[in-house]
């Protein structure tokens, strides 16, 4: 027996449509490429969407057609992306930062017939367009009088394309399984995946992590994501913020600790998101200047571990609550939030920290479990680490046009790649990449452990730990450091400062001085890569 509910399909295009019904006059913010600030409501959003959408069409793009954006988090990109996904065709968001022969990759792999950029990725563009003969048209996101020179073909300033049509445009109308975007995974080998989004996922992951124990938002928050949108759906917030009404602040190109706390301040932003490296310039510039948070209320860390020193900076200097978030494109991406239970109230202040250095727990729609080598579940008793997988209505089954093959096991289990565990509350904590954790004695030692331990010397400004082979021990940790300016600070002063915060056989064989560490495309540190440049190196135990 069948339930008598209308049929109504979770398409994006209803959030959109609930924003202009519900929130009309909820205003969103934009620190623009140009410069100026722009403003306007979820009303304007909706109508320029509907105009996105009717000039798409008068181009030819139809229903499954992949369109490409490479852009910044502004007004403009959210209007491409739901006029994009009104039409029925898929928005592809492109990461800038990815290497050139891996934007090449991608667009040509997706098939992106048009491409929205932004001014300051028109260059990356005109250097590689001669092997992305799939794209017809190039959108630049801008207006007639900031409309740059270029060689790139068909080049058609954004606002004259979306203003060459009205709003009279009805969505369209089609299965809420649909494609609705892609994003491709920054993977350190191989090249990247495509991660293909429907409607009804996105949809579902909105809901899921607009909730109370997840970004707890609604109309009278104001939410500002640094997390860009070529990041996974900046972790959902280009849905979650017009489904619940809240005031969207949308920070553009600037992403400085100085220009990112203006925005704060002046907009009265209630909750933010974004990688622990951004929050490290905000804090650097705060603590600079003797500055305060006046409205911040809520700061979602997550797409690297949040180091303990970062998580107190904000709640005992700030009284700004940390939501340390895990997840990852596949899934769309959040995963789990460190949201406290009931019965951790009267924790002291400190107790609750320790209790936020783990990711936190699934979402509604997210289930984990964790795994031995030999694909046996674990214990949740917080103690036993294994392989983590997940399984969801917004976790990917496959990849585009099948690219890597089956990737989810016989129960429907997605092996995330990291290594954590679980504790009898349903907290997760990461421990590793399971390519990263080090192999010591036949036990394992999480490299993440080490470094947020590391980073919390006063003088370490960026900490890495690899495994090194080790005649003894099969592997032992080396500890890769990043002083900061001005900094002299010594290896036998980090190793003491590391004495009796970690296990005794946990401690590094060898500390190692460098100006810089190599990161990913979406800010993780690039251990492959730290692994070729120090090959050679000879832990100082390893004659032992």
């Amino acid at each position: 027996m069948k339930g008598l509910m209308q049929d109504w399909p979770l398409l994006a295009s209803t959030i959109l449509d609930h924003a202009n019904t519900n929130h009309g006059e909820r205003e969103i913010v934009t620190r623009t490429t140009e410069g100026p600030i722009h403003r306007y409501t979820y009303a304007d959003l909706h109508s320029r969407s509907r105009q996105v959408a009717k000039a798409l069409e008068k181009q030819g793009i139809v229903l499954g057609d992949r369109v490409g954006t490479m852009a910044w988090n502004t007004h403009r990109h959210l209007e491409a992306w739901y006029g994009i996904m009104g039409l029925g065709a898929v928005y592809h968001t492109i990461n800038p930062r990815l290497f050139p022969e891996q934007l090449v990759y991608i667009i040509n792999h997706a098939e992106d017939r048009i491409v929205f950029v932004d001014l300051t990725f028109v260059p990356i563009l005109e250097g590689i367009q001669d092997q992305i003969g799939c794209v017809e048209t190039f959108v630049i996101m801008t207006d007639a009088e900031h409309m740059p020179q270029t060689s790139l073909k068909n080049a058609v300033a954004y606002e004259d394309l979306v203003n060459g049509v009205d709003d009279d445009f009805a969505w369209k109308v089609f299965d809420e399984n649909t494609a609705a975007g892609l994003c491709y995974t920054s993977g350190t080998t191989g090249n990247p995946k495509g991660v293909l989004y429907s409607h009804r996922s996105n949809v579902l992951h909105g809901m899921a992590a607009g909730s109370k124990d997840a970004f707890s938002v609604g109309s009278m928050d104001a939410i500002m994501p640094v997390v860009p949108m070529f990041h996974a759906n900046a972790w959902a917030i280009a849905f979650v913020a017009p489904m619940m009404g809240s005031k969207l602040v949308m920070p553009g190109m600037q992403m400085d600790g100085a220009s990112i706390h203006s925005l704060l301040e002046d907009e009265q932003v209630t909750f933010t998101a974004a990688v622990p490296t951004v929050w490290l310039m905000l804090l650097n510039h705060m603590e600079e200047g003797n500055l305060k948070l006046s409205t911040l209320k809520r700061v979602a860390i997550g797409g690297s571990a949040c180091p303990q020193v970062m998580i107190e900076k904000f709640e005992k200097n700030y009284g700004v609550e940390v939501m340390h978030a895990w997840g990852m494109t596949e899934m769309s991406p959040i995963g789990t939030l460190g949201a406290l239970k009931a019965g951790m109230e009267n924790l002291s202040q400190d107790e609750k920290i320790k209790q936020k250095l783990k990711q936190g727990r699934a979402i509604y729609s997210v289930e984990m479990k964790i795994t031995d080598d030999n694909d046996e579940e674990l214990p949740n008793d917080g103690v036993a680490f294994g392989h983590l997988k997940v399984r969801g209505p917004a976790v990917a089954s496959g990849y585009f046009k099948g690219e890597g093959g089956n990737i989810l096991d016989q129960e429907g289990w997605f092996d995330t790649g990291d290594v954590s565990t679980i504790d009898s509350l349903g907290f997760m904590q990461i421990t590793d990449r399971a390519k990263d954790v080090i192999k010591s004695g036949g036990e394992w030692i999480s490299s993440i452990d080490l470094e947020n331990v590391a980073v919390g010397h006063p003088e370490v400004a960026e900490a890495a730990v690899i495994g090194l082979p080790h005649p003894k021990w099969d592997e032992r940790p080396l500890l890769i450091i990043v002083r900061k300016d001005g900094s002299n600070v010594t290896k036998d002063e980090i190793l003491a400062y590391m004495d009796g915060k970690i296990a005794k056989w946990w401690m590094p064989d060898d500390v190692a001085f460098i100006e810089e560490i190599p990161h990913t495309a979406t800010g993780k540190i690039q251990k492959m890569a730290l692994r070729e440049q120090f090959k050679n190196h000879r832990l100082p135990t390893a004659a032992v």
